[in-house]
């Protein structure tokens, strides 16, 4: 992992690029919100659509969507990015070899949004806020996602593709071979890791999210007992100790411990 950040950005202070929700797409919404829900203390209220907004101490910090039924799509995490003009930006992801698979349209409670894959096929949203949100009080607190991780194949060209599409500048130092850290306004709000021939056959080039627990080995355990499965065990980064897992459908995502 990169240089992951110890506490997200408000959303009320998030500029154009940065962070801006998390979104789980799954065939099973009411497993998955038994999952997380034991896992990191989610409760569960109604969005718009078919989506659940996932709350902690009654803000919102993810959500969770239905898949379609007709589909065969993998249950799969995805990062929002805030963006000024999502038909613009939309316009460049075309131009810069990337793909749109939904929108641009107008989504209940998140202004305008589109579904958009880069280069390397890694699947990334959208997000034209019609307002700022509260901002986060805690950005310690277990169960809160934390930071974004791109691990594809090599990073020069989508590093020219996400400052493009999403105004990010590099960070002038790299925490390590072929790792990028990605600023919006000054700030660290991605990494992305080139893997080459590591990248998993089964999911390709793919954004990795990183919500943060208090024990990583204590939340293993949970993972397992409620029918997760752990793909990578605790290592030590710089960061703190993090561990790669899935939920009972196969979303991947990674959880953080900050260090002591």
């Amino acid at each position: 992992m990169t240089q992951a950040r110890q506490a997200a950005v408000p959303r009320a202070s998030r500029a154009p690029g940065a962070p801006w929700r998390v979104s789980l797409l799954t065939h099973r919404p009411a497993a998955a919100e038994e999952f997380y829900g034991a896992l990191f203390g989610w409760e569960f209220a109604p969005g718009p659509g078919r989506r659940t907004r996932a709350l902690l101490d009654g803000q919102e910090v993810a959500g969770i969507g239905q898949s379609p039924p007709d589909r065969q799509l993998p249950a799969a995490w995805t990062p929002f990015f805030a963006s000024r003009d999502v038909d613009l930006a939309a316009g460049q992801v075309r131009l810069c070899g990337g793909t749109v698979a939904v929108g641009p349209l107008d989504s209940p409670g998140n202004g305008r949004t589109a579904v958009a894959a880069d280069p390397s096929g890694a699947v990334f949203g959208l997000d034209e806020s019609p307002g700022p949100a509260a901002p986060l009080t805690d950005g310690d607190r277990h169960g809160l996602p934390v930071w974004n991780e791109l691990i594809t194949y090599e990073t020069a060209r989508v590093v020219k593709f996400y400052e493009t599409v999403c105004g990010y500048d590099q960070a002038p130092t790299a925490p390590g071979p072929d790792h990028v850290t990605l600023r919006g306004d000054g700030r660290p709000v991605a990494g992305l890791r080139g893997a080459g021939r590591a990248v998993p056959r089964d999911r390709g080039a793919h954004w990795l999210t990183h919500f943060r627990v208090t024990n990583v080995d204590r939340t293993l355990v949970q993972v397992t007992s409620l029918g997760g499965h752990v793909l990578r065990p605790p290592h030590q980064e710089a960061s703190g100790r993090a561990a790669t897992v899935t939920d009972p459908e196969g979303a991947v995502f990674a959880v953080l411990q900050a260090p002591a």
